[in-house]
């Protein structure tokens, strides 16, 4: 018996000894498990972020097809192969491009604030760019290349009917390489507009005012079609030819917005991020419905009917105007900023023919005048209350300025120099007759009689 009442001695050392050993063993294990805990949950942020950013890169290059339709739609039928021809090689053309050139332009890394270039393809610059959350290099690009083939595609509508192909491949080979991402630069990558304190969330002036004012120069140097101006001066209206067709186009944009907006927040994990990218969405859909009722309302006045292509329009407006603001200003604020953009179009339209510029989709009001409005609209409606904050007046004017005086004195350096070497515009019989057979040898509606008047 004794020699058994000494072994409890030996017994509870040995469990002291093992319960202390598996004390530390717990406490490693739950080191441990913190650890994977937060590494598990960072991989998970990480995927979240990028998949939704790659989901908002799909959203915005399907606009290329809204652009495609609304451009087709508003023009005659005997050019639609040469529009929709020239919409997909903005893409094609845009992204090889992009890739070698564009990117390094306009995010270097390191610059002068003017002019800078990184390196040539994706080479992970676009790593440091992303400010709201980490996003994988190739994702970042993906998503910028949608913007600079919107950026490019929006020149088409306004030189329809009248430019030759291989001038608008040289068109937009130029602003996709150089023209686009030298002033994005100048804002997204650092330069000296966002040095001074311009803010442009998401392009009504990086992308919009580029577009629109490209435009401009190119309806200028080229010229109106024929008959849309007569003797006395007056503009004839040129109907386009399917307004389905276009109308539809009108919604697959306003549909790719939710990618071109609340995608720019480039992050949605985290409360933060997620209030922000609802604001911006519920921003970007009120400001489209006020531009469309807007622009209806100013129509039916001045010509006692509803014009749909001008509500069309409208809500194109409302975009362009809220895309800089969408996440510096109140539900409210993007009502008004739609709204005054919706009556900006129909005044936009209205000086161009006054002036004898013959843009047939309203590229320059909607994309242009909209897109400085968005800049101007920034400071007078941001809220330091807003995920966006507070912006001055003196950068917002600087900067919508700059852009649109860089777009148009390139482009039309650009035009005038094709002009000159005699390969800008089609012959006056090869215009009458259409572009798609003159340029492409097709027809869009092949085995259909149709009958045109321009």
């Amino acid at each position: 018996m004794k020699m058994k009442w000494l072994k409890f001695p030996a017994l509870i050392a040995a469990a002291l000894v093992l319960g202390l050993a598996s004390s530390g063993l717990a406490e490693e294990a739950a080191e441990a498990t913190s650890v994977d805990v937060v590494a598990v949950s960072n991989d998970i942020s990480y995927a979240v972020d990028n998949m939704f950013l790659m989901v908002c890169a799909v959203l915005v290059l399907f606009m290329q097809a809204g652009f495609a339709l609304v451009e087709s739609g508003f023009n005659s039928a005997k050019n639609t192969v040469n529009i929709l021809f020239k919409n997909l090689m903005d893409l094609a053309i845009g992204m090889i491009l992009f890739f070698i050139i564009g990117y390094g332009l306009m995010y270097p890394g390191d610059g002068n604030g003017f002019l800078a270039f990184g390196q040539f393809g994706i080479g992970g610059i676009g790593a440091e760019t992303a400010e709201a959350g980490t996003l994988a290099p190739q994702v970042d690009w993906l998503f910028q290349v949608a913007f600079a083939a919107t950026a490019a595609t929006i020149v088409s509508g306004a030189v329809a009917g009248r430019l030759k192909f291989s001038a608008y491949l040289v068109y937009s080979a130029i602003i996709t390489a150089f023209v686009y991402p030298i002033s994005g630069y100048w804002k997204w990558g650092g330069g000296w507009l966002d040095q001074m304190g311009f803010y442009d969330f998401a392009g009504s002036l990086v992308v919009h005012a580029c577009g629109g004012f490209a435009a401009l120069a190119g309806a200028i140097v080229l010229g109106p079609r024929i008959g849309r101006f007569g003797k006395d001066g007056k503009a004839k209206a040129m109907p386009g030819h399917n307004l389905p067709i276009a109308t539809l186009g009108v919604f697959i944009l306003l549909i790719g917005w939710f990618g071109f907006n609340p995608g720019s927040q480039l992050a949605i994990v985290g409360k933060d991020n997620t209030d922000a990218v609802m604001l911006i969405a519920v921003n970007t859909l009120l400001a489209s419905g006020a531009g469309a009722v807007l622009a209806m309302l100013s129509t039916w006045i001045l010509h006692k009917k509803p014009d749909l292509t001008m509500a069309a329009n409208g809500v194109l407006a409302g975009l362009v105007g809220i895309t800089a603001n969408c996440d510096s200003v109140t539900n409210v604020s993007a009502i008004v900023i739609g709204a005054v953009a919706g009556l900006l179009v129909v005044a936009g339209v209205k000086l161009l023919d006054a002036l004898k510029i013959d843009d047939p989709v309203g590229a320059f009001p909607v994309h242009g005048l909209c897109g400085v409005w968005g800049g101007i609209a920034t400071w007078i409606f941001s809220s330091a209350d807003m995920p966006g904050g507070k912006h001055e007046m003196i950068p917002q004017i600087v900067g919508s300025l700059a852009i649109p005086v860089w777009a148009f004195v390139t482009m039309f350096i650009l035009f005038s120099i094709l002009k000159a070497v005699g390969m800008l515009r089609v012959s006056k019989e090869e215009e009458l007759r259409g572009l798609d057979i003159g340029e492409h040898g097709e027809e869009a509606y092949n085995g259909f009689q149709i009958f045109t008047t321009n």
